[in-house]
């Protein structure tokens, strides 16, 4: 029997919500969405440049407004931000109308992927202590998704498998 819930991707930046996300939608013959792409598309700017122009308070009001609407459809993967499940709001709302799954690597893994990308506004002028911090804290709001995935041995067909046989049984 399939699931009626809505499926939500959180997790750290660089952590591969997206790419995973746009593989489960097609699986599930559901509709993704990526939080921080439809934010680039409406504003017409990078997630860095509505920090530096508009503020993070503009981007985390825009963030919050777009990922409630969204969790009203039906049939939906949607893929957060990285700090997205530190919202209140947010967290309380994705763990009401969907299932949330956590996409979890170790401290290593995420910084080396982070630094590869220099577009995170937040992540962009931390040290690696810094961002070690930084991952530490949003872990302890992670945690409180439904399920934790720990992707560190596993290959993207391996991760989604996990995810697709949580999100149907349970």
């Amino acid at each position: 029997m399939k699931s009626k819930k809505n499926l939500v991707l959180i997790g750290m930046m660089s952590s591969g919500k997206s790419t995973i996300g746009e593989l489960l939608a097609k699986k599930l013959n559901f509709k993704f969405f990526d939080i921080d792409k439809i934010i680039e598309n409406e504003t017409k700017m990078k997630i860095a440049e509505i920090f530096k122009i508009k503020g993070e308070n503009f981007f985390r009001n825009l963030e919050e407004k777009t990922t409630i609407k969204l969790l009203n459809f039906s049939d939906v993967v949607i893929s957060l931000g990285g700090g997205g499940f530190i919202n209140e709001t947010i967290r309380k709302e994705t763990n009401t109308k969907s299932k949330t799954f956590w996409l979890n690597w170790d401290l290593d893994t995420l910084i080396s992927r982070i630094r590869k990308k220099n577009n995170r506004p937040v992540a962009s002028a931390l040290n690696n202590d810094e961002l070690k911090n930084l991952i530490i804290e949003r872990s302890k709001y992670y945690s409180k998704a439904k399920y934790k995935i720990n992707c560190q041995k596993l290959t993207r067909s391996e991760i989604i498998k996990k995810i697709l046989n949580l999100y149907e049984i349970n």
